[in-house]
């Protein structure tokens, strides 16, 4: 899938094996090249799980929405 973020481009996959639904609070992506989770908080906020290779927090959030709506989580 594609993503546009502050006038550049960006491809991600999704990995989950479970199905996505409006319960899903858990997402992995290959974003890059590398593996990302996300995690849905308690204010239904996207935000990174790992700290491995830190993505901007807004990206992260934009992701998150990307999928969602996508689909319709």
């Amino acid at each position: 899938m594609r993503i546009t973020f502050d006038d550049i481009d960006y491809t991600y996959q999704i990995l989950n094996t479970n199905q996505i639904n409006k319960h899903t609070t858990e997402l992995e992506l290959i974003f890059n090249g590398e593996k990302l989770d996300l995690i849905l908080d308690e204010k239904k906020n996207w935000i990174q799980n790992s700290e491995e290779k830190s993505v901007n927090p807004e990206l992260v959030q934009a992701l998150g929405r990307s999928v969602s709506l996508r689909l319709r989580m």
